[in-house]
């Protein structure tokens, strides 16, 4: 098929104390990012739904109610309660540092631009507590090339192998202390100096299992970047060449919430 794109962008930024934020691509950049002539679309969302993964100590984490049936009133509706943060979903910035940016006041065209695939999927089957270093992020760009400004860089683990087995996917030890891969804070600092829009991946968190404090977290929304999380399998994305669409649900002051996201790729 071929692709038509228009985009909309709301005019100014939101001001942001601490580091320089992520760039706002123009139109030119962004519509340069996507492939020429036949192209295919990955769905990078799990389903939101009950039963999926939650993070430990969530209650309740999304419930739907039937409000009419087809059968009785002739149309069919429901009415639906969701935590911000479960299935596939955005943190804000917001989310860590008070003060930062909320789900709806993220400027449109950094939920567009090009995805870049850092896979360390081999690593993780080795030890589930592997943490992106910088070293990963210098080979992928001996490889590939710097990483460009207004990227989305995905970490790819594997772990959406373990979907949506909650207690394999959870890892957790008898202590209830969990185990997954995730963004070293020294890493994060790379990708900040790249000026990167955002990060995601594929697991519970961003930060690897057994943190408590959450620095990679801290550290990246203190920049203004967005997170997704609980993304679906990635294995279909190239390193570099994918074009990302973020679609979060705008709720206005969120601290994040669920969240589409599309990779577009070359047929």
């Amino acid at each position: 098929m071929r692709l038509a794109v228009v985009l909309l962008f709301a005019s100014g930024l939101v001001a942001c104390r601490g580091p320089e934020p992520p760039p706002q691509p123009s139109l030119t950049d962004l519509l340069a990012g996507i492939p020429q002539g036949r192209v295919r679309v990955v769905d990078l969302t799990h389903a939101h739904r009950e039963g999926i993964p939650a993070w430990p100590g969530d209650t309740k984490p999304f419930e739907a109610r039937i409000q009419a049936r087809a059968e009785q009133a002739g149309y069919f509706s429901r009415s639906f309660c969701t935590l911000e943060h479960f299935g596939t979903h955005m943190d804000a910035p917001v989310h860590f540092p008070p003060g930062k940016t909320t789900v709806d006041a993220i400027p449109p065209a950094r939920l567009f631009g090009p995805a870049v695939v850092l896979d360390v999927s081999a690593q993780a089957r080795e030890n589930a507590d592997y943490r992106l270093t910088p070293d990963d992020i210098e080979r992928w760009e001996a490889a590939h090339g710097t990483i460009p400004a207004g990227a989305i860089v995905l970490l790819r683990t594997g772990w959406a192998a373990r979907w949506p087995d909650e207690r394999s996917y959870r890892n957790q030890d008898s202590t209830g202390l969990m185990h997954f891969p995730g963004f070293s804070v020294e890493a994060v600092r790379v990708l900040i100096e790249r000026r990167v829009s955002g990060l995601g991946i594929d697991t519970l968190s961003m930060d690897y299992g057994p943190s408590q404090t959450f620095e990679a977290h801290r550290v990246s929304h203190g920049a203004d970047l967005f997170h997704l999380e609980n993304l679906a399998d990635l294995s279909a994305l190239p390193p570099t060449g994918a074009f990302l669409i973020v679609a979060p649900v705008k709720l206005e002051g969120g601290s994040g919430g669920p969240v589409r996201v599309f990779a577009i790729l070359p047929e």
